[in-house]
């Protein structure tokens, strides 16, 4: 679903992502791991352009996405970063209906997939009309989330989703959101630099430093075949 073909970023002198090359399969959730500065974000975001690369090719769904502009890519890929990532004057229900709205839906066919994603994430139709300064953290995270996947996008980023929440909160809310079975039928590539996160959500990590990933592959293979020091010492509480 996703192919990053040797791409680098540079800003200015720096090298924030160094030829990085991976894969991603329908259906698949990879999580991007490492320290601050290792360039995990700055992949994600050139996933869907809000960053744009120095060089190489990225495709989704075998279509470079040079090929169209940033916001219509944008629009066809689910994005939710820390704390929801909700505007503080939109309601609930406008902010599940931005990317739809965008898309020409009609709004009986909003309201009806803006319903069906309030009950599957368990937020009570009384919140609608309520304002993200409203609601608590959890809450906030389920409509980044309902907003993210109100069209149906076959790709979902997620930028520590779950950074701003209280580590009970944060376990509650990651187990219920990746459980929807919704979730799991779509490709999903989450950054973190949790290491528990990451065993418990991914099918597979790319754990990166240095701008580079240093191995690729499923959490046990990675805890007990690490291909590297940085590998081991990165794993090593777990």
């Amino acid at each position: 679903m996703i192919e990053v073909r040797n791409v680098t970023k540079q800003f200015a002198s720096h090298t924030a992502v160094n030829n990085v090359s991976l894969s991603v399969a329908r259906g698949e959730t990879l999580v991007l791991l490492g320290t601050s500065g290792c360039g995990k974000t700055t992949t994600l975001k050139m996933m869907n352009r809000l960053i744009e690369p120095s060089g190489g090719s990225i495709l989704i769904d075998g279509i470079d996405v040079r090929r169209e502009s940033g916001p219509e890519l944008r629009r066809r890929i689910g994005y939710v970063i820390q704390d929801g990532g909700l505007f503080p004057h939109y309601t609930v229900a406008e902010a599940i209906a931005t990317v739809p709205k965008l898309l020409g839906w009609e709004p009986s066919a909003i309201l009806e997939r803006t319903r069906e994603l309030m009950a599957k994430l368990q937020l009570p139709e009384t919140a609608l009309n309520r304002y993200p300064a409203e609601l608590s953290g959890g809450q906030r995270q389920r409509v980044g989330l309902a907003r993210a996947l109100a069209a149906r996008p076959p790709v979902v980023l997620m930028d520590e989703p779950f950074g701003a929440l209280d580590p009970f909160t944060r376990r509650h809310v990651r187990r219920e959101l990746f459980g929807l079975s919704e979730l799991k039928e779509t490709t999903v590539v989450l950054v973190t630099h949790d290491v528990s996160e990451a065993l418990e959500l991914a099918d597979r990590i790319a754990l990166m430093n240095q701008g580079s990933i240093v191995q690729i592959g499923p959490p046990d293979e990675l805890l007990h075949n690490p291909a590297t020091d940085f590998v081991k010492d990165f794993l090593d509480l777990y």
